[in-house]
């Protein structure tokens, strides 16, 4: 199984978070709670720009 990290089409903004939830084989929704949390204990700004960095080189499914 060769696995790769791309968008997936269950977004809800970008696709970004749902994709990483796909590769991690976890549920969407516990990827964006997780990523929320990490925002609000780092910060907001290294979570956003990481986001960023992903929605830019990730590709489309």
């Amino acid at each position: 199984m060769d696995k790769k990290l791309v968008k997936s089409t269950n977004s809800m903004v970008t696709g970004t978070l749902a994709g990483v939830a796909e590769y991690l084989n976890i549920d969407p929704t516990v990827a964006r709670i997780v990523f929320v949390f990490l925002l609000l204990i780092t910060g907001l700004m290294p979570g956003v720009l990481i986001y960023f960095i992903l929605w830019i080189l990730m590709p489309e499914q």
